[in-house]
């Protein structure tokens, strides 16, 4: 009985952990359309306050992978077979999506420079693809711990540049 308690105890846990995940994901994506919203970006727009909010929300939700959903399994502690699987295969492409991240809010989050705008449709293009091979690899991990079936692996998909205007 002790046993039963724990596991869905766990199981509730990491509900609690995908639910705050996606929560964070979709706060992530609507963020993302509202800066690609003000195209062109110009000195007259709001776009580094929106992009600031975005760059909050996006470490966010980048700690909620690495801090909620990987921890288990970069601490050794996952017991379910299916779930560490899944993750190992996927976790070099999730950090690299992460280095991406990082390296997204470093150039963006701090001081700001109106010269930023020049790249920053480019970036946010490179920072979306990345985005969202992370968020195919996360629904595998989730699916896997949730006992669903695992989809397969996608063909890549076509890169798409944003067009400077």
């Amino acid at each position: 009985m002790k046993e039963k308690n724990e596991a869905l105890r766990r199981r509730k846990g990491s509900r609690q952990i995908i639910d705050k995940l996606i929560a964070e994901r979709q706060r992530v994506l609507v963020l993302m359309c509202e800066v690609l919203g003000l195209k062109p970006f110009t000195a007259d727009k709001p776009v580094k306050d929106v992009l600031g909010e975005f760059n909050s929300v996006l470490v966010d939700y980048i700690a909620a992978g690495h801090f909620g959903l990987y921890h288990r399994i970069i601490e050794g502690t996952e017991r379910r077979q299916a779930v560490v699987a899944t993750a190992s295969k996927a976790y070099p492409r999730i950090a690299a999506s992460t280095d991406a991240a990082v390296d997204f809010n470093d150039k963006y989050g701090g001081e700001w420079n109106f010269h930023f705008m020049d790249t920053l449709a480019d970036d946010l293009s490179k920072l979306g693809e990345k985005l969202a091979t992370r968020i195919e690899l996360e629904d595998r991990i989730i699916a896997a711990m949730l006992g669903e079936p695992v989809l397969r692996e996608s063909a890549p998909a076509p890169k798409i540049r944003a067009q400077a205007k």
